[in-house]
């Protein structure tokens, strides 16, 4: 019996030797790499409506604010605001790289280095769409970290972040990488990083080290319900933030290609309905009147697989490939059109500084037709829309979804949705809807083209069996 208990212990031992040979050590990277990360501080002047001490705020429209005005000890209508971030050096004569919502309207920025030396930076350039920044500090012979691809990280490979939390400099955490290519809401263009590196307030803007003491990302966003570090990080890939400083230090300025499309993701629902054997792609729910698409002849129902020679896997894919191909570029757009492959011909557009505010949908109709005849497939009721509802739209028919039921309700359409196209058919009135339906299988999945709010969408519905 001792000596089984002996054994167990003996092997207890062995593996966890074996476990501590396996993990990294992260000094010899800390040593090399950490003189190049800096503390960025910032500050904000903020601009306060006029305060009078030991009196309400008043407005100035109020008959007590002028006796207050003349009498009362004021308090400052400008007040200062400071906040922390982190950066790393990039070229021994001071460019320096952070996110561009760490310096967003800063009156000071202030540089300090890991030997306690500061710097006043000025900003070169920021992007908000990337949250990259470029900075620049009056120095020579300073120390700067080696640049990695990030292209080659693998999910499951160590990564190291180097930051100020909450101020402390010089804070070294690590983890894994746990997804690549991550999307995010209102960032589509950028293709995160996703760890489980310990990232909190102040690491913004810091570097994300592989083991081999590269940076292949800026730390710069975390999912968090508390405000604090949750185990979800995400890092902006350190190619797309190396392109923006390329862009900022020869133009001045970002800028990005567009092609006028709305696009949603395929489903196994909707390839099933376009005859697709594979779930891949970007379906085309919208196209842009005029607009590079459009002229090409890209068409609402196509599905987008190839752009300029790239797979397009997934809806995110594309605005991210779109947007890093030079405005006025003629590029080959492999489509998925009515069961086979087309190629056309595409000349790239450019993101404008400001988009255009899209119409909003108006609800309801005012057609009387029957629509019994759809009620018997579907399980609508709908009414075709009339002559100031098609000018608002911009369209030349389409059906109001006045109420669902049946495979309708089932399939999420919702009352007010506008019904524009089934596949890649436009209707044009309920007469024509019937038709179409008729002639599709029981069973079978069909796509409807809808306008809701402010977009379009293809919503996939399946026919009753019986």
């Amino acid at each position: 019996m001792l000596k089984r208990f002996a054994l167990i212990i003996l092997f207890g031992l062995s593996t966890q030797a074996v476990v501590a040979k396996e993990l990294p050590d992260f000094t010899e990277l800390v040593e090399k790499q950490g003189a190049a990360v800096v503390n960025v501080s910032t500050t904000q002047i903020i601009h306060a409506p006029q305060m009078f001490q030991g009196a309400p705020n008043l407005p100035e429209n109020d008959p007590l604010y002028e006796f207050f005005r003349r009498f009362a000890p004021q308090v400052p209508r400008e007040q200062e605001s400071q906040s922390l971030g982190s950066g790393f050096i990039i070229s021994a004569d001071g460019y320096i790289l952070t996110n561009a919502h760490v310096i967003d309207h800063a009156e000071k920025i202030t540089v300090r280095l890991t030997d306690k030396r500061e710097f006043k930076a000025r900003v070169i350039g920021f992007d908000k769409r990337t949250d990259v920044a470029l900075l620049k500090i009056e120095a020579t012979g300073l120390p700067k970290v080696a640049l990695g691809n990030a292209d080659q990280l693998k999910v499951g490979e160590w990564v190291l972040a180097i930051g100020s939390p909450f101020g402390f400099d010089s804070s070294v955490t690590a983890g894994i990488v746990s997804a690549k290519g991550r999307s995010l809401p209102q960032e589509n263009f950028v293709p995160f990083i996703q760890t489980d590196v310990a990232i909190n307030p102040g690491n913004s803007g810091g570097p994300l080290f592989n083991m081999k003491g590269e940076v292949v990302g800026i730390n710069s966003q975390i999912y968090s319900r508390s405000g604090g570090y949750m185990g979800l990080s995400f890092a902006i890939p350190i190619d797309v933030a190396m392109d923006v400083v390329s862009q900022l230090r020869s133009n001045g300025k970002v800028t990005r290609g567009r092609i006028g499309v709305a696009i949603q993701e395929v489903t196994r629902e909707l390839a099933d309905s376009f005859g697709m054997s594979k779930v891949s792609g970007a379906l085309i729910s919208g196209v842009e009147k005029g607009g590079p698409a459009d002229k090409a002849g890209v068409r609402p129902s196509d599905v987008i697989l190839k752009f300029d020679g790239k797979e397009v896997h997934s809806a995110n894919d594309l605005p991210r490939i779109v947007a890093a191909t030079k405005p006025g570029s003629k590029v080959s757009v492999q489509l998925w059109r009515k069961g086979g492959n087309l190629d056309v011909a595409l000349v790239v557009g450019e993101i404008p500084s400001e988009e255009s505010v899209a119409q909003r949908v108006p609800h309801g109709g005012s057609g009387t037709e029957d629509a019994s005849e759809s009620e018997t497939r579907l399980g609508l009721v709908v009414s075709e829309l009339n002559e100031q509802q098609k000018g608002e739209l911009q369209v030349e028919g389409g059906l109001v979804v006045e109420d669902t039921k049946g495979a309708a309700a089932r399939g999420q359409l919702q009352r007010g949705d506008v019904i524009l196209a089934v596949g890649n058919i436009e209707i044009r009135s309920i007469a024509q809807f019937n038709d179409v339906l008729k002639k599709v299988p029981r069973g079978r999945i069909i796509a409807l083209l809808v306008r809701r709010n402010d977009g379009t969408i293809y919503v996939p519905i399946k026919l009753d069996e019986k």
